[in-house]
């Protein structure tokens, strides 16, 4: 069997195979040489020390999640699995990673610091303090040239103008960077001029974010006074300052964001509590003016004090509405505004309640006073009436006659001889027959 030949395409699919079995996939470190990036969006290059090259591909599904461009003459570390391509029988690695040279180290460093302040409490989530729900001065501490800066600043402009803004330029890479950010903490502490402070940088490297995990920033953050977002690197990102941070944010643009209130979300609170507030003034003014006008229709003598006081209630209706769109232009003051100006009104409501009360009591004095008055004029005029009763002049003695039709007899000559004729006397009548002689 072994005398049969294999062909080339065999042979080269056989060596693949072994290849890909037997080598795991592991990190080579090199220099890029000859990289292209084809229009397929595929990164051709050559890794190279000072004995060896090997070609390398690294597909586009795999070199979209990179977050910068390799360059002629870089030292990077490749994390690939060395295969044969079997089309032209040329060994190559397939690239599935890559970082700057001595990252892994980084990384290392990063995970024994990580370990060292989580074990000291660093990152315990009791030390973290809330931002200031409405903050009327912010510090940035970033570089004043990054696209960060600016897209922050954006943020900040569109949701929350009102906040001043005060920039801390520092280095954010390289060896200096750490420093002038412990200096710019520093600085932001003592002036008290902030109410919160925003660490941000754009997306790099481990290697370009290392002024981020740097021990002595880490703690010039802890002890800060003034609370920290931090906005560093893409979504993916993580430093020693985000664990620190009181509150860690995946962007620049979204640490300027979580940081400050949004103002239509405000304006829309405030008119509906400004269209609230109109309501229930309306409905208490007008139950106050309908009391008023059935107080007034109840009083006869009193009704210009009620006049009055209903005037200075309009008035005052009229004042209170006058300011309300003056107090609510100012956000911050509006709760407050408007709740001492319920107060005065309920004062105000509680000195017509005991003026009300007052001239209640004025009212029913006089309506007694009144009904007694005409109670005795009543008696006088009932004896009056009762001295004037025919039946009171019968009971003197005198009589009243009256003839069958109950006509009264005044005179001797409305009557004829054998008339019938009744006589009323005080304790009853009688009948009686005329004669005349």
């Amino acid at each position: 069997m072994h005398d049969i030949p294999l062909s080339v395409s065999d042979l080269n699919h056989l060596v693949r195979q072994t290849l890909e079995q037997t080598l795991p996939i592991c990190w080579v470190s090199g220099e890029i040489s000859n990289w292209v990036r084809a229009s397929s969006g595929h990164w051709y290059f050559t890794l190279k020390d000072s004995g060896s090259n090997v070609r390398c591909v690294m597909f586009r599904n795999r070199n979209q999640f990179v977050a910068w461009l390799p360059k002629e003459g870089q030292h990077v570390e490749v994390h690939a699995q060395a295969t044969l391509y079997e089309a032209r029988g040329d060994f190559q690695l397939t690239v599935e990673a890559v970082r700057h040279a001595g990252q892994g180290a980084l990384f290392e460093a990063f995970l024994r610091l990580k370990a060292k302040l989580e074990q000291e409490g660093l990152f315990d989530s009791t030390r973290k303090r809330p931002l200031p729900a409405y903050p009327t001065s912010i510090g940035l501490i970033t570089s004043p040239q990054g696209a960060a800066v600016h897209d922050a600043l954006t943020m900040l402009q569109r949701r929350w103008p009102m906040a001043g803004v005060i920039v801390y330029p520092v280095s954010v890479q390289g060896d200096a960077a750490p420093a002038q950010i412990v200096a710019a903490l520093e600085m932001a502490q003592s002036r008290r001029e902030c109410d919160v402070l925003l660490l941000i940088r754009g997306g790099g490297s481990l290697e370009d974010l290392q002024a981020f995990n740097d021990e002595a920033v880490a703690r010039a953050m802890a002890g800060c006074s003034l609370p920290i977002c931090t906005g560093i690197g893409h979504e993916t990102d993580f430093t020693i300052a985000d664990f620190v941070a009181d509150l860690r944010a995946p962007t620049p643009t979204a640490a300027a964001q979580m940081a400050t209130p949004d103002r239509m979300v405000l304006n829309d609170r405030r008119i509906e509590l400004q269209r609230n507030l109109s309501g229930q003034m309306h409905r208490h003014t007008s139950s106050l003016s309908q009391s008023l006008d059935r107080l007034h229709q109840s009083l006869k003598q009193p009704h210009e004090r009620l006049a009055a006081a209903k005037a200075r209630l309009e008035h005052f209706v009229h004042r209170l509405l006058g300011w309300r769109d003056r107090v609510f232009t100012s956000p911050s003051n509006a709760i407050r505004a408007l709740t001492y100006r319920l107060i005065h009104l309920n004062q105000y409501r509680l000195m017509i309640k005991h003026d009300l009360k007052q001239l209640d009591n004025r009212l029913a004095s006089a309506m007694k006073t009144g009904l007694d008055h005409r109670r005795m004029l009543i008696d006088r005029l009932a004896e009056q009436l009762e001295l004037l009763s025919p039946r009171a002049v019968l009971a003197r003695g005198y009589a009243l006659v009256r003839d069958s039709a109950g006509q009264v007899i005044r005179s001797p000559l409305q009557l004829h001889d054998r008339q019938l004729i009744e006589i009323e006397l005080a304790d009853g009548n009688v009948s009686a027959s005329v004669t005349l002689g």
